[in-house]
């Protein structure tokens, strides 16, 4: 039980610090669990409904803040949605989910680091939605999100930064949005093609954390 609470706490920071910025914290949960020898089988599912907690959270001060453009956002969750399903239930082998882990934090460092540099550069004006574009970012997102394991936030926020999409706090509700939408939909997913017995009380430590 020892293990369980300074796991448990582990992920509360990483929840805080995530959430903070619109994200779950998927990446982090999902990296963690690895390197403490979490089942393969288990930590998509436990970092996924972690995910799924800390950004309903998000979703309501977002709501109240009326921040979440909701003509942007559909056009993104409806392409994402079915190809982060379909990721999900792709049975991939455990050695193929780490190097697709491993690529995937890399890519995202990547893409948060040139985020934070244009952040301070970009322009106050924002492009104008392009319907075909959105789609296909939110198509790709999900189906990478939905193999390895994550809501896509963290792939999905510094893409719109970069095109001037919106400004910062509404791509942060988009965000949380979208790892929502995209995180039941893995969920879902997982559970279709889960074979074994789930770690139901460690993931529901780790929720309430």
């Amino acid at each position: 039980m020892q293990f369980e609470m300074f796991l448990a706490l582990l992920f509360a920071l990483i929840a805080f610090v995530y959430a903070s910025v619109g994200f779950g914290g998927g990446s982090s949960y999902l990296a963690l669990l690895a390197v403490v020898g979490i089942g393969y089988p288990d930590i998509r599912l436990i970092a996924l409904c972690c995910n799924v907690i800390v950004v309903s959270g998000n979703i309501v001060l977002f709501l109240k803040r009326k921040e979440i453009n909701w003509k942007k956002n559909l056009i993104l969750v409806a392409a994402s949605m079915p190809l982060a399903f379909l990721g999900a239930i792709l049975r991939i082998k455990e050695v193929t989910f780490f190097i697709l882990l491993g690529i995937s934090l890399l890519l995202a460092a990547i893409l948060l680091w040139i985020q934070s540099t244009n952040i301070s550069t970009r322009k106050r004006t924002y492009t104008v939605s392009n319907p075909g574009i959105d789609g296909a970012f939110g198509a790709g997102v999900g189906f990478l999100s939905g193999l390895v394991g994550i809501g896509g936030g963290i792939f999905l926020s510094p893409l719109l930064h970069l095109l001037n999409w919106d400004t910062s706090r509404k791509i942060a509700a988009t965000a949380s949005f979208f790892i929502f939408i995209n995180s039941l939909a893995g969920i879902a997913g997982q559970i279709i093609q889960f074979s074994g017995n789930f770690n139901w009380e460690l993931t529901g430590i780790l929720c309430l954390a």
